[in-house]
């Protein structure tokens, strides 16, 4: 199994491997690309083809915008984020069709070992510094509203129809059609 797919597998993976650190650089450099350019500039839609495996038509960020691997997320149409999007895609992240994200969001799949032991950087065998870590899928169902400053953990499902209130944390799955506040976030009312 290479380390790619021990990482799309929500295994302990290596980030320093060279396919994956090829992958992140050119995500970073097509980021860094996308932010320097206009917003009207049409050349932006050629870099997010580029960028993600499966883009639907519509799909406007606002830019900064920051993967760490785009290729490992799924933006369904007429999706739109607002100023410095964050996705560290080390696992699958699908996003459905129609989801707003308001400035700042961030949405992280990695995670890392509890203790430091685990945790911390070890010297490979060629002298390569690394660290262990996995990811855990997000999906972000159809028709959500993600308001500013949101954290979205590892392993989490927002269901369709969901509003998740501004400066929550979702550490945990949220159901279809209600709307979710705090830190960490919990249902606050279903939406009817």
């Amino acid at each position: 199994m290479t380390e790619k797919e021990k990482m799309l597998a929500g295994e302990f993976y290596d980030p320093s491997d060279p396919e994956l650190t090829g992958l992140r650089r050119t995500a970073h450099s097509l980021c860094r690309t996308y932010n320097s350019l206009d917003e009207t500039d049409r050349q932006r839609d050629h870099i997010l083809s580029q960028l993600f495996t499966d883009c639907g038509k519509g799909v406007y960020l606002q830019g900064p915008i920051f993967f760490d691997y785009g290729v490992n997320t799924q933006i369904g149409e007429n999706t739109y984020a607002n100023f410095n999007f964050t996705c560290l895609d080390c696992a699958p992240v699908v996003i459905g069709k129609n989801v707003f994200f308001g400035p700042n969001v961030s949405i992280l799949t990695p995670m890392h070992p509890l203790r430091w032991q685990e945790r911390n950087q070890y010297s490979k065998p060629d002298g390569t510094l690394t660290t262990s870590e996995y990811a855990k899928a997000i999906t972000i169902g159809d028709n959500c509203w993600i308001a500013g400053n949101v954290t979205i953990c590892a392993g989490v499902s927002i269901g369709q129809g969901s509003v998740i209130g501004a400066g929550s944390v979702v550490t945990r799955d949220i159901p279809a059609n209600v709307v979710a506040v705090g830190n960490p976030c919990r249902v606050l009312k279903t939406i009817e």
